[in-house]
């Protein structure tokens, strides 16, 4: 793993990872496609809380594997998925989810998880329970 350029050139900029501590789902039409005790919280100076789940507890089968890829100067590149729907309405949320498969070294805890683009797609629904 490299060093993040973004933490040496931007040294007050937090991007803060935690274990959630409690169960948490995410349901994409009432189906829930992420089930896990071992969720990652993280926080970023700037941005939206995001939860991060581990590929083991994701219906990984639901994910269709996209060309798309961001850059984040602080965690690496991100490597997308979309969310084939079920049901009635079998149409592909687009780059609904997103993956670090090569964190920076400041983060590895973020491989093999997942993060959903909740806020982007309304039928996401991440629930975090007692």
């Amino acid at each position: 793993m490299a060093k993040s350029p973004g933490h040496r050139d931007h040294a007050n900029h937090r991007v803060r990872e935690s274990q959630l501590g409690r169960r948490a789902t995410v349901s994409v039409g009432g189906e829930v496609i992420a089930d896990s005790t071992d969720v990652l919280k993280l926080e970023e100076d700037g941005h939206r809380v995001r939860y991060y789940f581990p590929r083991s507890d994701v219906k990984m089968d639901v994910l269709v594997r996209s060309p798309t890829t961001t850059y984040c100067p602080f965690k690496g590149t991100a490597h997308y998925f979309g969310i084939r729907a079920a049901g009635d309405d079998p149409r592909t949320l687009a780059d609904a989810v997103w993956t670090y498969e090569e964190p920076y070294e400041e983060h590895p805890a973020l491989k093999d998880r997942v993060a959903f683009w909740d806020d982007k797609f309304p039928g996401i629904a991440i629930h975090v329970l007692a």
